[in-house]
Parts: structure tokens; sequence; C-alpha cells
């Protein structure tokens, strides 16, 4: 869809999806990070650098995998207007306007003067409620099995990369039947984004890397390490982010939804290896502009 068009219309929740939570199986809430604040790091061994086929597709999950943008913006409006007197619709446009980074960097940024234990509890409060009332509640985007396929047939190895604890993500990869395709998930107790993508570089050394999010943040880590992003663009009524947008600041390719990603990818691939060919004088390629679903 050409960027002066205007984006689909927000998907309409079927009345079964509108019903009671799906539960992350048989799990208490502290054991999805609702009791705890999820900036802490936890110290593994390191894992094996492991040779793969082609190249390795980093996806995030919330707002990219999971359509669950409103319901986690909502939830964080509710908290920061408790706690810190922000109105609702103004701390919903700050949530979206930081997002991507974590919550406790969000709070940094957006209250530098609020009292670090204030700050800390408020953390905790969002952690346990983005369970509750947004993880509960959430779907994937309706092309994401399908693409998870074709790009798992197509030879490309698929991790993730979130802000969440890697316990729950990988709960609600499970209920929503896409942790198989899989190779490894990062969360909050591993690092931040730019962080997961440097272990995923040291983890699949020789091979292109990827990242598919939805976020300025997003970009800019991938920007720092040369990982070439793709982006979900999204039209929330508080908050929009057209594929323009994501274009302008450097993003590959962009658009309402991730249909258009695999050709995309093979594309930008195409030409990686055009120009790492010896004595290669192909200029660089660039994604060709599509109207179809890749802007819809």
């Amino acid at each position: 869809m050409p960027d002066g068009e205007e984006p689909p219309e927000p998907r309409e929740r079927t009345p079964e999806e509108e019903g009671a939570p799906v539960p992350l199986a048989m799990v208490n809430p502290e054991s999805l990070g609702a009791g705890n604040v999820p900036a802490l790091r936890v110290f593994e061994p390191p894992v094996p650098p492991k040779k793969v086929a082609r190249g390795v597709v980093v996806f995030d999950m919330d707002g990219t995998l999971l359509d669950d943008m409103p319901l986690i913006a909502g939830v964080a409006a509710e908290v920061l207007h408790r706690a810190f007197g922000t109105p609702p619709t103004d701390a919903k446009v700050h949530y979206f306007a930081t997002t991507g980074m974590p919550f406790e960097a969000q709070l940094a940024q957006l209250y530098p003067d609020a009292p670090l234990p204030l700050r800390a509890e408020t953390a905790r409060t969002f952690h346990e409620r983005k369970v509750r009332e947004a993880y509960a509640y959430a779907r994937l985007f309706p092309e994401v099995p399908k693409l998870l396929k074709r790009l798992e047939k197509a030879g490309w190895t698929l991790v993730l990369s979130t802000g969440a604890e890697r316990e729950t993500a990988d709960l609600l990869l499970e209920r929503e039947g896409i942790r198989i395709w899989f190779d490894a998930v990062l969360g909050s107790g591993q690092g931040t984004k730019r962080e997961h993508l440097a272990e995923y570089r040291r983890r699949y050394p020789g091979v292109p890397l990827f990242l598919v999010g939805d976020s300025r943040f997003d970009l800019e880590a991938a920007r720092d390490l040369n990982v070439p992003m793709f982006a979900r663009a999204a039209a929330h009524p508080e908050w929009t982010l057209a594929p323009g947008d994501f274009r302008g600041w450097g993003a590959a390719w962009s658009g309402y939804e991730l249909s258009g990603l695999p050709e995309a990818l093979e594309e930008i691939a195409a030409g990686a290896a055009d120009r790492a060919r010896p004595g290669s004088g192909t200029p660089r390629r660039t994604v060709r502009k599509r109207a179809g679903r890749g802007d819809r």
C-alpha cells in the first residue's frame, strides 16, 4: 500500500476472543514474572556456537508476533496514572513513544526525578498486571503461523528476542502453538535487545542476521550492530508508525502485516551475497516497492 493510503482498520476480536482469558499453562503468576522485576540478569553458561544452513531471523514478540500492544499500553497507562498522576491518555502516548526498551528504562526516561523505590514498585506492578491483563488475552497476528512455516521451509533459523521473561515467552509461544519453530529464546534476564543481537551473532557465526521488530528502539539496536531490520508498522488510535516512518529511519522493509517478509528477506539476502562476492561491482540492492500485503 502506498504511504499516502490509510492503514487497515484494527482487527475486531471475535466474541470467543473477548471471553475468558486463555491460561498460560498450569503455573502461578510469580513463575511468570508477576512478582519480579524482570530486569534482573540470569547468569548462564555460554551456549556453544552452532552452524546453520542460511541465516538467522530474530523476532521481537510484543507487537510483532503477538497482537498485544493495545492491551499492554492500556495496562501501562493505568499503572503510570496511579503511580505518577499522568492522565491516562497522555500516559498511553508516553508508553508507545518509548516502547521497545525495558519498562524500567522507560520509567527512568519518563520520570527521571521519581524516587527509585517508586519506579521499582511501579515496574513490579506493571509486569504483574501485564501477565494477568494483557498476555492472558493476547493472540498472534493472523498471518504469523503461516509466515513462520514459510521461513522455516526456506531454511532460515528463527529465534526470539523479547523484553519479557524467557519463561513467560516460552509459555506464550507454546500456548499459541509456535514454540516449535524457534531455535532459541532470549528474554529480559539475558540482557537488552542489543545484547541479544550480539549473542545471536556469536551463537550463529558466519551467516547473515536479521531483526523483525515493531519499534524505533528495535531499529536503533539493529542499526548499532549493523543488522538489517524488517519492521511491522502499526496504527493505534493514540500512536501510529507507518511503513514510511520506518523506511525513513533506515529499515530494510516495513509493512502493516508480515506476509511479504519472506520475499523481502530473500531480496536483501541476495543483495548481501552480491556485495560479499570478491570483485563484485554489483550495486546495493533495495527492496522493491510493492503495493501488496507488505504495506497494508
